[in-house]
């Protein structure tokens, strides 16, 4: 029998269930795709984007050629929420350590949300994949039994049949579900690595912001008094 069959001989139920599994299978194969490509080029663009960045004179001219190297936007936001804010503004309240700490933080924030969307879709898919399957199942073999009981003839040969294609739907859930999981695993890997480098950058950067701002600020000072 095949699967357009089975399907056909399905009831509401059972046609649902079987949707349900393609389309977590269609999302997730989706994601897994899209992210393998976004993330490898990523991972690219984030380290030759920070070392373009350390190889530059000042800062100014780093950020211009972050902004040739980061296609993804991954690090050019980290450099633009150092920009000194408007005097007038809370985010300016605070020696300058202080807000770009703020800022730093809320850069990357925004940039592992960026990294982290379509994760959800593959733990929550490697979740309930397998019970969803395991309802098709569960009520497919209610069906097939209630159907051969109505036949009012029963035999090992015709429960054998419904049952075993009963069993297909425990099969496609696990068959969605692994895949998911996996990718859910080494894409979470691949994506701690490229936030691990962000946030090492930001550290760096800061520290040499916060150490230029306390230089200009003693200088500043020195003339002063003079």
């Amino acid at each position: 029998m095949g699967l357009q069959q089975l399907f056909g001989q399905s009831d509401l139920v059972g046609r649902a269930v079987a949707l349900l599994l393609l389309a977590l299978s269609l999302a997730s194969w989706a994601v897994i795709v899209w992210k393998s490509w976004l993330l490898g080029r990523a991972r690219r663009d984030v380290v030759r984007s920070v070392a373009a960045f350390w190889q530059a004179a000042t800062p100014q001219e780093g950020a211009e050629r972050v902004g040739r190297l980061d296609r993804r936007g991954l690090v050019l936001p980290l450099l633009v929420a150092t920009r000194q804010p408007a005097d007038d503004t809370l985010a300016a309240a605070g020696a300058r350590a202080q807000q770009l700490t703020r800022a730093l933080r809320d850069a990357l924030q925004a940039v592992s949300a960026r990294l982290q969307f379509g994760q959800v879709l593959l733990a929550t898919t490697g979740a309930i994949a397998p019970f969803v399957g395991l309802l098709g199942t569960v009520w497919g073999i209610y069906h097939a039994l209630a159907s051969i009981a109505g036949s009012g003839q029963i035999s090992v040969e015709r429960i054998a049949g419904p049952v075993g294609e009963a069993l297909i739907m425990t099969a496609a859930g696990l068959a969605v579900a692994i895949p998911a999981v996996l990718a859910y695993n080494w894409l979470g890997r691949a994506i701690n690595a490229i936030e691990a480098e962000l946030e090492g950058f930001a550290h760096d950067l800061r520290e040499l912001l916060a150490n230029d701002a306390a230089h200009d600020a003693a200088a500043g000072a020195a003339g002063m008094t003079r």
